[in-house]
């Protein structure tokens, strides 16, 4: 009895076993839900995307067009105080032997074409009597400065070589806060060195380093040296040139400043073409429109800036601006932050004419102004070190 039970329990096992496999595989014959639907129905999670684990490509890429410069200059050192002594000037009048010393810095220069023209920091060559450029490849030349742009802090020089490595130009408008960035540059004088960081900030402005301001921040280490030097993108295209840091020992912090390239090209483009950078002016300045003023004018909640001075015979007073008028707009844009809106009038052709808004005495007037040629900035004397 117990083996004909045995025998005759096989078919039901199996039968059990093939009812299963038809219920997994084709649950819909027994009317539950298909699998491959709910599989279709489920959200598809993407895969985290993973940077490159070198960045020996674009370094070889932007390398050979970064360059090490050598700047040297005389300082003309203070006489000893017997040289002034009445006595001594008596026999000798002023003809008292002066002393000299030669000083010389470091910077980093950017090749931004195969005829020569290299970018960098004005304060890198400012009264330099001597530039040296040494390549990557060993080469080394005597350079001469173009022209240079004290406002925006970039100067442009021009070597005669042959077979000269021009960077590719990248886009600094596109930019995005995290993307990974290298800085290579000189620093200290070690020889061409590379960092690696991330954007940190763009549009950085009102640091008092430059009249016109819009920098690019980094964390990639920029040390003394690297003035002047490039900023790339992972692919090694050119989208700043590296000009400051924000330091309390001298060395890098991780708070690092480049001009981008989009604004460094139009200078350096209009100091090839003509020069000197060609800037618009309306001859004013201006100072924020605080709270206490807006209430006064009857502009709470409404932009502005306040004519703080005017230039006499300037464009702005040709077109009729007086002192502590608000500028609402300018050419439709509004005006509530002067360094901004400087910066727009900046960028209009010179001749061109612009629609100024200003609120007078709590009354709207429509203003035109025609677009004056900004004035170089007065020279700043340097001072003799001790």
């Amino acid at each position: 009895m117990l083996k004909a039970l045995r025998f005759s329990g096989w078919p039901l096992l199996a039968g059990v076993l093939v009812a299963l496999l038809i219920i997994q595989r084709y649950p819909e014959w027994v009317g539950l839900p298909s699998l491959d639907v709910n599989l279709q129905q489920a959200p598809q999670t993407k895969a985290p995307q993973q940077g490159p684990v070198s960045y020996a490509d674009a370094v070889t890429l932007a390398a050979p067009a970064v360059v090490n410069l050598y700047t040297t200059k005389v300082i003309n050192k203070p006489n000893h105080p017997l040289f002034e002594d009445p006595q001594f000037r008596r026999f000798f009048g002023d003809n008292s032997p002066k002393q000299k010393r030669m000083e010389s810095s470091l910077g980093s220069g950017v090749i931004m074409s195969p005829e020569g023209y290299i970018l960098t920091n004005n304060h890198v060559t400012s009264g330099a009597d001597q530039i040296v450029v040494a390549l990557k490849d060993g080469r080394e030349t005597l350079a001469r400065v173009i022209g240079s742009d004290p406002e925006t802090d970039l100067a442009v020089l021009k070597i005669d070589l042959k077979n000269l490595p021009a960077i590719t130009i990248g886009r600094s408008d596109s930019i995005r806060i995290g993307d990974v960035t290298l800085a290579i540059g000189n620093p200290f004088g070690v020889g061409q060195t590379v960092t690696m960081g991330i954007i940190s900030a763009t549009g950085r402005n009102q640091l008092g380093l430059n009249n016109y301001e819009d920098f690019i921040q980094t964390d990639a280490a920029i040390n003394p040296g690297n003035s002047g030097g490039a900023l790339v993108d992972a692919n090694g295209n050119l989208t700043g040139i590296n000009t400051a840091i924000f330091s309390k020992s001298g060395g890098s912090q991780g708070i690092g400043f480049a001009i981008p390239v989009k604004l460094a090209m139009e200078v350096m483009k209009s100091i090839i073409e003509h020069g000197q950078v060609i800037r618009g002016w309306l001859g004013i300045e201006v100072q924020p429109l605080t709270q206490e003023l807006a209430e006064s004018f009857g502009l709470s909640g409404r932009p502005g800036i306040v004519v703080a001075g005017i230039f006499r015979d300037g464009p702005a007073q040709k077109a009729g601006l007086q002192l502590g008028d608000v500028i609402l707009s300018i050419d439709g844009e509004p005006a509530g932050d002067g360094r901004r809106s400087m910066n727009q009038v900046a960028r209009i052709k010179p001749t061109d004419k612009v629609t100024v808004q200003v609120m007078r005495n709590g009354k709207e007037l429509k203003l035109t102004a025609e677009i004056g040629l900004r004035p170089p900035p007065a020279p700043v004397a340097l001072k003799e070190e001790q």
